[in-house]
């Protein structure tokens, strides 16, 4: 007993001065990270630049929970004759504050679009889809104008600078480059487990372990509490300008980052008391957008990591917006007058049990994702031998499910933005992901941005091997959402688990929902071709002469052509037009593309 009482003597000490002790150690870890950040700063502000915006965010947020904690109740009390004066000017002000976002908003489109005239399509596309879903309203006199003009104005503000600001751009593509550099710490545990050979060979020892990495990472990032700040934030800007109810716009946001099913788990304890048009919303969100985890597939096919970050979080305010105005609010949510709502931070007793119960929890999606490619893959083959075989009957050669889906879907294609020649092969992927599911539709763009950037011919006989650059944006952002009818299943089993005494509301507005969440989507694909901006290729006579002909890139095909349309052959005799003209190796730079690529000036 001797022997213990200094250790019991220090643990009633640390327990009598718990709250200064915190302090202090986190006074400690401050000044260590201070100390630090100088020390990076001051080495390479450049390479340090990343954690400068980092702590920069992390900081703003402290300093407004304090200032919120100690002063927010001072300044509001002081701001008040300036809130009561507002509020009555604020009937005409509305207006002229609309006026002058719509006529800044038209001349904006006016000057973009005299450049690109394609991108009206996109814009035309997108207010079809819009009226669309307003004429499919539950209750088209109750609709809440504010939640829909917010929603599509912070997912317009979000796509003008993820593709127009250069700071956007670079934002989205070092952090898209990041998760690429993330994901590749995989094959350490993959490579150990399967081996090499198999990993590089294999699909699902390729793909599917980076389902499992990022799932355990989430875990702990969940268990840290990080996700639950994250989400807690999107979610009060959602709900401040929007209005709408903190328990959907909650799971809204958390489906920016995990799944259909995990997402209403954030609002597990209030979804028995949710109106209908709450749990529409709470659905329409989960099928919009994708998990991290399956992202995180994706990005290992080849998709553009920087577009799908874009897409998901571009969809949260749209989703919420285009669920409002399909099924618009016309009980009272017990809800609506709630500040905030509490989550919970999981039960791990510590960070390693969190690792691995995120791994384990993967197991199943991984298992569930594998045998749904594998039937998907089959139901298709069988469908399109079923087709080909009805087809020759009546001499229709060729007839598969994409080649139906391609005529079909081509319109919706084409009003997304994708020019016509594209739009077929933008209609099947789109088929493809509302049918069966968008990991296999995924699949295929990657196979065809694959083929564009190894500089193969557009077109192999009557059969396009890849879509232009802006059809591969455009189809990306509609291809990202869980909407396709085996999630049906999916959503009304995660929440019947949860609540099963709702199993019939849930049914009621499940296919409401779906449609919501394949527009969404595509709204997302219209915004996306309004704003797209090509990527312009650099001098073709500089790049010829620095390659080697050995292989071939898009950058290759792109000059060759140019190279192949300005050149004329007359009576036996090459020349050449333009820029072309003027350099001495046209000739020779002419007979290497004619050793890649067909052409009549090869003939010659």
């Amino acid at each position: 007993r001797k022997a213990l009482q200094p250790a019991t003597q220090a643990k009633h000490f640390c327990k009598a001065h718990a709250k200064v002790l915190r302090r202090v150690v986190l006074g400690l870890l401050g000044v260590a990270y201070l100390c630090y950040f100088i020390a990076a700063c001051y080495l390479s502000f450049q390479r340090a630049l990343a954690l400068v915006v980092m702590t920069a965010v992390v900081a703003f947020f402290i300093c407004w929970d304090i200032f919120k904690k100690h002063c927010g109740a001072k300044v509001l009390l002081l701001l008040r004759p300036v809130g009561k004066c507002f509020q009555k000017s604020w009937p005409w002000l509305k207006w002229l504050l609309w006026v002058a976002l719509l006529a800044g908003l038209i001349v904006w489109l006016a000057l973009d679009t005299g450049r690109n005239p394609e991108q009206l399509i996109s814009l035309g596309g997108f207010c079809f889809l819009v009226l669309f879903l307003f004429a499919c309203s539950k209750h088209h006199g109750a609709v809440s104008w504010r939640a829909v003009f917010w929603g599509l104005g912070l997912e317009f503000l979000l796509g003008l600078f993820v593709l127009r600001t250069t700071p956007g751009t670079q934002a989205f593509q070092w952090l898209g480059d990041q998760i690429q550099y993330f994901l590749g710490y995989t094959t350490a545990g993959s490579s150990f487990v399967f081996g090499n050979t198999l990993i590089e060979e294999i699909f699902a020892f390729q793909t599917l372990p980076i389902i499992v990495f990022f799932s355990c990472v989430m875990s702990i990032l969940y268990y840290l509490g990080v996700m639950q700040w994250l989400i807690l934030k999107i979610s009060w800007l959602l709900q401040v300008s929007m209005g709408t109810s903190p328990t959907e716009t909650l799971s809204v946001a958390g489906n920016i980052f995990v799944g259909q099913t995990e997402a209403p788990l954030l609002i597990r304890p209030y979804l028995t008391d949710m109106t209908l048009s709450e749990i529409h919303a709470v659905m329409t969100g989960g099928f919009s957008t994708i998990a991290g985890s399956v992202m995180g597939a994706y990005i290992s096919f080849g998709i553009d990591a920087a577009s799908l970050i874009a897409a998901s979080v571009m969809a949260a305010p749209c989703a919420l917006a285009m669920a409002k105005l399909v099924y618009p609010e016309v009980e009272e949510s017990k809800f609506k007058g709630k500040a905030s709502i509490r989550l919970s931070s999981g039960e791990e007793q510590n960070i390693l049990e969190a690792a691995s119960n995120g791994a384990a929890a993967s197991v199943g999606l991984v298992a569930n994702i594998a045998a749904n490619l594998i039937a998907f893959l089959a139901v298709l083959e069988f469908i399109n031998a079923a087709l080909r075989w009805f087809g020759e009957m009546v001499d229709i050669e060729g007839l598969t499910f994409q080649v139906i889906c391609s005529y079909v879907l081509m319109p919706v294609a084409f009003l997304m933005g994708a020019d016509w020649a594209d739009s077929p092969v933008v209609a099947e992927l789109l088929g493809i992901k509302i049918f069966l599911n968008e990991f296999v539709a995924y699949q295929q763009l990657a196979t065809y941005k694959k083929n564009r950037l190894m500089g193969l011919e557009e077109w192999d006989g009557s059969r396009k091997q890849w879509i232009s650059e802006r059809a591969e944006i455009i189809t990306t952002f509609a291809l990202c959402g869980f909407a396709n009818l085996s999630s049906i299943g999916i959503t009304l089993g995660g929440l019947t688990s949860m609540v099963p005494q709702r199993k019939s509301d849930f049914a009621s507005v499940v296919l409401r929902a779906l449609l919501t969440g394949i527009c969404v989507s595509m709204l997302n694909a219209c915004l996306a071709g309004l704003l797209h901006v090509p990527t312009k290729v650099g001098d073709c006579a500089v790049f010829f002469s620095t390659t080697n002909f050995s292989s071939t890139s898009y950058t290759m095909y792109t000059c060759c052509k140019q190279l192949f349309a300005s050149s004329v052959l007359q009576n036996g005799t090459l020349s050449f037009t333009g820029a072309w003209a003027e350099q001495a190796e046209s000739v020779l730079w002419l007979t290497e593309c004619c050793g890649h690529y067909n052409h009549t000036s090869c003939a010659g």
